[in-house]
């Protein structure tokens, strides 16, 4: 089955900062091809970059149909929270954006997502904690409350201009902390301290 990846931009206030960034009336909305997600278990550093970021960042999985939504409504689209890495081309990024082009080549190409297993969102408290480390460092950390909008909110805005699918992912935003990856790293990803997710950089 196929599938949409939404990814969210600008939605913490210190990853705002730290990148030096301006933040805005609302997120920055763009995707990643399904293609992107990395399936063997290896995070691999692409031959046109030489700065690859980790961005930590809580999923949604949509299980209905999502049109021009509203944010109540768009509580009852989702059940089930994962965590994931949203990877990045920084060099090829800045590039990009210096040229005002759009960021497709430094955000969807192969193995530039991950997704962890699901957990209910029944199942987890109403403020979310979320971690990843590498080399058992821990190098980004935040709660779901963090999030400038709210996963509703996001929902809502996408569907306004986009016919959302069940089994569409939504990369929610990642908090401060991001930064590059050399090859040999290994990294956890952790949703209120459970280990859900583990991967090792290779060339």
């Amino acid at each position: 089955m196929s599938f949409a990846i939404y990814c969210v931009g600008r939605n913490y206030a210190d990853h705002i900062k730290e990148l030096g960034n301006t933040p805005f009336d609302q997120p920055a909305i763009f995707m990643k091809p399904g293609s992107s997600l990395v399936t063997d278990g290896r995070i691999v550093i692409p031959p046109f970059t030489h700065s690859l970021h980790y961005e930590t960042e809580l999923i949604i999985r949509l299980k209905e149909d999502a049109y021009q939504t509203s944010e109540t409504e768009a509580l009852s689209c989702f059940d089930e929270i994962a965590i994931g890495l949203d990877l990045t081309a920084r060099d090829l990024q800045a590039d990009l954006k210096e040229r005002s082009f759009p960021w497709l080549l430094s955000k969807g190409f192969k193995g530039a997502a991950t997704c962890s297993d699901f957990i209910k969102r029944a199942n987890l408290p109403e403020d979310i904690s979320f971690s990843m480390t590498v080399n058992g460092e821990v190098r980004q950390s935040g709660h779901l409350h963090d999030m400038i909008y709210p996963i509703p909110n996001l929902i809502s805005l996408i569907s306004q201009y986009c016919a959302l699918r069940a089994g569409d992912l939504i990369y929610t935003g990642t908090p401060s902390g991001v930064g590059p990856l050399a090859i040999g790293d290994e990294i956890s990803l952790f949703i209120e301290g459970r280990e859900m997710d583990h991967y090792k950089v290779a060339a």
